[in-house]
């Protein structure tokens, strides 16, 4: 029996979310007559941490000034703002407000400001009088008010991205799992649930996935994806008038994620949360969802030991706030008292890919590492998604300098 041979292009980009098609868009339109394809291992587009964050586009406000996160999320929120308009998708400039329970929390809120400012963020140090005005209902002595934070249809977006692909004579294939990346002096074939496809390069935006596709490149990545899950509440109709545009905590900085917040979104309503759980499997989207593959390599990770002796009494309040939506809205009683446990509906959870590294550290950049022939983005979290085009934009001029 004669082997099916391999689908050729010019370029693979593995995984359909909002970063690789991102990718994949930037080369094509730089690129004319180039065969570029993305493999997708789902039924459809954006179906995992594209299609399941907040909607929010970042101003850059939080970022280390000069790290690849603050660059280009600044630089990738223009650009996304300018393809939202030109190809009409779902957007709005709404602005939100980082905010200050307390002094202790006042006092913090400068470093932010000087993040900002030295980022290019416009951002107003505001009283107790303005927040009232921009959010009645918030609690708070002090805040922060970022201008040119949006809320934006991510899942639209990306299958605008695919349909320009495709437009351009690029390819979407969806269902096409990849189970092995075979390198050669001249190439890589992919080997996928919808065939073998074959091209002198390969880009890896497998998000959840992306440490395991980089070792199958022949990487040998120092850190490793834990997969945390974030949980989530909808306000109910009669409660969402609590909420105007987007209200942020002021951060933790002895924890890594920002904490509960609300953020209305695009196509309407208001959600709150996320927390921040170690999610039993990479895909555990439920609190039921249980991979022993996934969970055994997580806990053998000495990472992620390290995590969890650093952070544990931060972990056991997410937890508990998991499992107890009381706890849950206590939480966001902080920044919205009127809010009740009758004014919250469970949605749908997220899992963010966090690269984590043996010390423990949770990598705070992005990461895009390279063998000769695979280009690995290693860690994208947030706000890759507000940063995809400026990321593509650099993938693909790499690719560009290597197909030359």
């Amino acid at each position: 029996m004669f082997a099916v041979p391999a689908k050729a292009a010019d370029l693979l980009v593995v995984g359909g979310g909002i970063v690789g098609l991102a990718t994949a868009y930037r080369f094509s339109q730089a690129h004319t007559g180039k065969r570029v394809a993305v493999l997708e291992k789902e039924p459809r587009l954006a179906a995992h941490q594209t299609g399941r964050n907040s909607g929010v586009v970042h101003s850059g406000v939080y970022y280390k000034p000069g790290s690849l996160k603050a660059r280009y999320c600044v630089e990738g929120r223009l650009q996304l703002e300018a393809f939202c308009q030109e190809h009409d998708v779902a957007y709005e400039q709404c602005g939100k407000v980082i905010v200050a329970i307390d002094d202790a929390e006042a006092s913090r809120l400068d470093e932010i400001e000087r993040r900002g400012n030295e980022n290019g963020v416009p951002c107003e140090r505001i009283g107790v009088e303005r927040l009232r005005e921009l959010e009645p209902h918030a609690a708070g002595v002090a805040a922060l008010h970022v201008t040119v934070t949006g809320i934006v249809d991510y899942v639209g977006m990306t299958q605008k991205l695919a349909d320009l692909l495709i437009e351009s004579g690029g390819e979407v294939i969806l269902d096409a799992r990849v189970s092995g990346l075979q390198t050669r002096a001249d190439g890589v074939t992919a080997e996928t649930t919808a065939g073998n496809y074959t091209a002198p390069l390969v880009v890896n935006c497998g998000g959840l996935h992306s440490d395991r596709l980089a070792a199958m490149s022949g990487a040998n990545p120092e850190a490793r994806i834990v997969p945390f899950r974030g949980e989530y509440y909808e306000l109910t109709a009669d409660a969402q008038h609590l909420v105007k545009n987007l209200i942020y905590p002021v951060p933790d900085p002895q924890f890594p994620f920002l904490g509960v917040h609300f953020t209305r979104m695009v196509e309407g309503g208001v959600e709150c949360g996320p927390n921040a759980v170690l999610a039993f499997a990479r895909e555990g989207y439920r609190k039921t969802s249980f991979n022993a593959g996934d969970l055994a390599q997580a806990l053998l990770f000495p990472g992620m030991r390290r995590i969890a002796l650093k952070h544990w009494r931060m972990g056991l309040g997410e937890m508990w706030r998991s499992v107890s939506k009381p706890a849950f809205v206590k939480a966001l009683q902080r920044l919205v008292p009127e809010i009740q446990s009758e004014h919250l509906q469970p949605i749908d959870a997220g899992v963010r890919a966090q690269a984590v590294l043996p010390n423990g550290e949770l990598v705070d950049d992005f990461v895009i590492d390279s063998t000769p022939r695979v280009v690995n983005v290693i860690n994208a979290p947030s706000p890759a998604a507000t940063a995809a085009l400026q990321i593509g934009q650099h993938i693909a001029d790499q690719v560009a300098q290597r197909l030359d």
